[in-house]
Formats: structure tokens, sequence, C-alpha cells
């Protein structure tokens, strides 16, 4: 990694947890306000996929804090406690959330799809590309082209950041309109929802932003090495 990348890293690397304190900070805040539904976010998942014709999708509790996922092979929403149990803003704007993606699922939305499709790959080329990287970057001067190998594996991890991006506000979309419409969450309540899941969003641009800069940079010097040749 050179000066350069390793600066413009730990810049992201700063605004990430910048990000992410205020994330935590407003999902603590959140979750002590408490829904006009009384549900809890256990309830108000199986409501969604309920009211979206979901039945093959269960619900379940998992450890940890902020770990909510959708798993697509399992077709579980996992919750994490805080939001399994609770009735509060944050718990309901977590869940729909995370049913928003089954419903993706379940309607084969095209951008879930794509980015289902490039996890194999992704997976490949995040176990090869920081290798691949430093190896391009020591023998840039004699063999400039295996630099440009690993541009081209941590353009894949960029381009699957990028595609995250759409998945994930229109999770929150479908999220927000049907706690809206399912009268879950009011007007304060609604923009409250709202605020939380915004700063959710946030930490995949941040994510997405920092790889599409390192990648560029990258690429510069692969196109330097080679003009120099």
């Amino acid at each position: 990694m050179t000066p350069g990348i390793m600066i413009v890293s730990l810049i992201f690397v700063g605004i990430s947890m910048l990000v992410s304190f205020r994330l935590k900070s407003k999902f603590k805040k959140y979750s002590g306000v408490p829904t006009s539904s009384g549900l809890t976010g256990r309830e108000i998942a199986e409501k969604m996929l309920r009211e979206n014709g979901i039945h093959d999708v269960k619900v379940i509790s998992v450890e940890g804090h902020l770990s909510d996922h959708y798993n697509p092979q399992t077709k579980t929403v996992n919750l994490s406690p805080d939001v399994y149990h609770n009735n509060s803003v944050a718990a309901a704007a977590v869940a729909a959330h995370e049913c928003g993606h089954a419903v993706q699922h379940a309607t084969s939305y095209s951008w879930l799809t794509l980015r289902s499709r490039l996890v194999p790959v992704v997976q490949v080329s995040s176990s090869l590309v920081q290798w691949v990287l430093l190896a391009g970057i020591l023998l840039l001067q004699v063999f400039p082209q295996l630099l440009l190998g690993g541009v081209i594996l941590f353009g894949v991890t960029t381009l699957f950041s990028v595609i995250t991006l759409p998945v994930e506000f229109d999770a929150s979309n479908r999220a927000l309109k049907w706690l809206d419409n399912a009268g879950i969450t009011y007007q304060k309540e609604h923009a409250m929802a709202k605020d939380a899941l915004w700063w959710a969003a946030m930490t995949y641009v941040v994510a997405a932003v920092s790889s599409i800069v390192i990648l560029f940079q990258y690429l510069m010097i692969y196109l330097g090495a080679r003009d120099r040749n």
C-alpha cells in the first residue's frame, strides 16, 4: 500500500467510525421511544412478511448488537435481541428494513438478484485482492500487469459495494412505506425511523465511496507505471 492510499484509507476509516458512532447513538436514542402500535420487532417482521404474501420466511433471534440481516439461503429474517424483543421505533425500523430485503428476494428485485450472483465472485476476489495488490506494488517496475490483476479484483469488490447501495436504500424505502401504511409508526415516529435507517445507509455509502477512491488511486499507479515502461 502506497503512502497516498494509506492516508486516504485512514481518512475513510475515520469517517466510517464517525458514521458508525452516529448510527449507534441514533439506535440507542430511538430504542427508548416505543411505537404507538406496541408491537415488538418480531411481531412487526412477521406482520410485514404476512401482508406481503411471504409465508416461507422465518423470523428468528440471533446474538449480537446490530447484527440484524436477511439470509436468502436459509430464508430467515435474523434479528438481534434488541430488535426481536423490543417495541421501539428503532426495532420497528430495523425489523421492517430486513423484511424489505425478504420482499426484494420474493419479488426478484433486479439489484438484489445481481448482487446475489456476484457473491461467489466477490468471495474469491476478497480472499486474493490484498495479496495481488501487494505483490503488484512490489513488482511494479518489472511486472506492472500483476497490479492490473489486483485492480481488476479490487474493481469486483468495489462494484459489489456500489450495487449494494440501491439494495439498501430500496429496502429502507419499502420499510418506511409499509410502516406508514400499516399504522405502525405515525408522523413523529416515522421521522425517527427514517433518520435511523438513513444513518444505517450511510455506512454503506462511506464504504462504497472509499472503495471507488482507492480503486482509482491503484488504477492511476498502474497507468503511470505502464506509461513509463
